[in-house]
This record gives structure tokens, sequence and C-alpha cells, in this order.
């Protein structure tokens, strides 16, 4: 029997699409999905028979791993419970989208324990799975939907071209798919790029849309300081934290993100275009460090999603920043260890700002002893 198509563009209701996914699913058919990388072939992973389906369709032989598409970079934790730090920032700053990683799952709580034992071979044969938040509206609504993850390859034959349009969908797999969801073609045409990640070490296994410069980018671990109008507590905080991290790695700190450090700054009123105080300049320059190329920059919600650490000047701050994005509260700290707040030092005399960068100083050389990369 042909398989059904729906033109997703053209559906009058696109909830209706993504009910009648969900319904075909759950019944143990097989569907597949437009994404951003190419089309995939999709089963739900609580039901054994439909991915033995789904294998047989692809021709995928045992050993050969299948992922597993989830709804969120947070309910990885799930089935990785003990997720290296590297990992969960690779999966907070590329999920949704064409990254796949592929992380040791040997721990008891992993919820891979709880799918069937053919299915638990197929996505993990040697205690290591691939996961995956494709980055496309119409598979994310119907994860959410769904109880459980699923099982995800490219809608092809094993060694065949990966399909990157419904057409090709249907010429590779005719009538052994049930439900093909037509969007057009993939945005970029190409497979996700897969990663390794290993003791808080990565290996590119797959090089996809995902290029390995772009790679070592991603990686790199992020510090953002976060004031009002990124003038000069949280550009004097940057500047004189890249003194001292370069301290302590003993390099110089144009070298910082050779080394796979990136340290930053935003506020959350700042204007743009802007430049450092006149005030905060002079009293970086006494610390040894240069603010006079400094430009003002919005916190935005890239720059909070990309933050390994994010310290700001007061509680206010803080609280401004949990309130729009509570995902990032556990990444988000106080600068002064002590609980108090960095005193604003605009509309003061320079003895102010010197006060100000003394205290930045006390309590970033409090923070960086601690800090674990």
């Amino acid at each position: 029997m042909p398989p059904a198509v729906i033109d997703v563009r053209r559906a009058e209701d696109p909830r209706d699409v993504v009910h009648r996914a969900v319904q075909a699913v759950s019944e143990g058919r097989l569907v597949a999905f437009p994404t951003e990388t190419v089309y995939g072939l999709a089963a739900r992973a609580v039901d054994a028979a439909a991915v033995s389906r789904l294998m047989e369709v692809k021709g995928r032989k045992k050993g050969h791993p299948l992922t597993l598409a989830i709804k969120s970079a947070e309910e990885a934790q799930d089935y990785v419970p003990d997720m290296p730090p590297l990992a969960r920032r690779l999966a907070r700053r590329c999920w949704p989208g064409p990254i796949t990683l592929v992380l040791d799952d040997s721990h008891p709580e992993s919820l891979i324990r709880h799918l069937p034992g053919s299915v638990q071979q197929a996505v993990s044969p040697e205690n290591a799975v691939g996961l995956r938040v494709p980055g496309h509206a119409l598979i994310l609504d119907v994860l959410r939907m769904l109880v459980g993850p699923l099982v995800l390859t490219s809608a092809n034959r094993h060694g065949q071209p990966d399909p990157r349009n419904a057409r090709e969908v249907l010429d590779a797999l005719g009538e052994d798919v049930d439900l093909v969801l037509d969007d057009g073609p993939s945005r970029f045409g190409l497979p996700s790029s897969v990663v390794r990640v290993r003791d808080n070490q990565y290996e590119l296994l797959r090089a996809g849309v995902v290029p390995e410069k772009a790679l070592r980018r991603l990686v790199r671990w992020m510090v953002l300081f976060v004031c009002t109008g990124n003038t000069c507590r949280s550009p004097m905080a940057e500047a004189i934290c890249r003194k001292l991290l370069a301290e302590r790695l003993g390099c110089t700190i144009a070298e910082l993100e050779d080394r796979g450090f990136v340290v930053a700054s935003a506020g959350l009123a700042a204007a743009i275009p802007g430049e450092a105080s006149a005030e905060a300049i002079r009293v970086a320059a006494e610390h040894g460090v240069d603010l006079s190329g400094h430009q003002t920059q919005p916190l935005t919600e890239s720059l909070v999603r990309h933050a390994d650490l994010i310290y700001t000047m007061t509680q206010s701050h803080r609280q401004a920043i949990t309130a729009q994005w509570p995902n990032a509260a556990d990444r988000t700290w106080l600068l002064s260890a002590s609980g108090g707040d960095i005193t604003d030092p605009v509309g003061g005399p320079l003895e102010r700002y010197q006060r100000c960068a003394a205290q930045i100083e006390e309590a970033l050389r409090a923070r960086i002893a601690y800090w674990e990369f």
C-alpha cells in the first residue's frame, strides 16, 4: 500500500498534522519527518516491533547504533545522568540543532534501561547512546506529545544518499514507509555532525552540518559578566577576569581563546553603540588592563544560553536574568561571594570607580580559585 503523504506547507491546521503523526507512531507505524538536516525515518522507542521494522527497512546491521531523538537538552540528563560538563555545554548551545551527541549511558538510573531490551541493543549496543534534539518544529511538537523518545535515522536504505526532500524519501523507501510529512527541501541538506564526548573531551566522529572549526568554538568555556549599562562594572570585571585567568593558565590574554576560554560582558539595559566610560577606562588601566576598545552590548538569549557561568553585579541583576531565563538559574551568581552588591560608581568621583574595581578584583580572585573547566 502506498504511503500517505501530507504536504505540511498546505495544511489548513498544522496541529492536525502533528496529531496524525503522533497517532501514526503510537500505532507502531514508520513516519518520515522533515528535519533541519535531512529527512529522518522514525519509530517510537518504546515499541520494540516498530524499531525492529525500522532496522529491517533501513538495512542497518546490528552493532551500528541508531539515534534517539529527544525533546530538549534538559531531558538528555534523564538518559545520561552523569552527563559531562562539556556535553551539557554543547547540548545547551546546539540543541535544537544539527549535532548528535554520543555519550556513555552506563549509569544505572539511565532511562535507556526502561526501553525494551531489543531497542536498548539498537540504540546502545556498547553502553553509549547517540542523542539529538532535531531543529524542526514539527518533529519537536510530536516529541512533546509522546511519552518517551523516537528512534531516528535518515530516511533511506543503508548506503544510499541521504534524502533531502520527500520525493527522495519515496524513491528510496517506497511502500516501506507508512507516512511521509513533506515540508519541502531540508534546510541544510547534510547529516548532523556526530560528536563523541567522553571524560570531558570530544571527538568529531562525523563531519556534517557543523564543521570542526565551528565545533572548536562551540566547546569553549565561557564566563559572562552582567551589569546595567555595560559601560563600567561589567566591562571592568571582564577585563580584570581576562588578566587573572591568563595568569592562572600561564598564558597571555591574547591566547585565552586559543586555550578554549571566552570572557564577555553585557548589560541589561545597554545602549548600542556605546563605549566604556572614561573613568572605567582610566581605572582599568591602573589594574593593567585596556578598556579603550570596549563596545557595549545588551544581554541576549544567545549570550545566556552560551555562558557556562554568569556573574551579576547585584542581586536585582540576578533576579532579572533568572526571571526571564529560568533555565539559567543554576549558572547565574552574584560576583561577590559574600552576597553583597558591587556598588555602581556611575556619577561618582574617580575614587568610587577605584573602590569598585578593587571590589571586583577581590571578588574575582576568590571566584577564579574554585573554577572548574
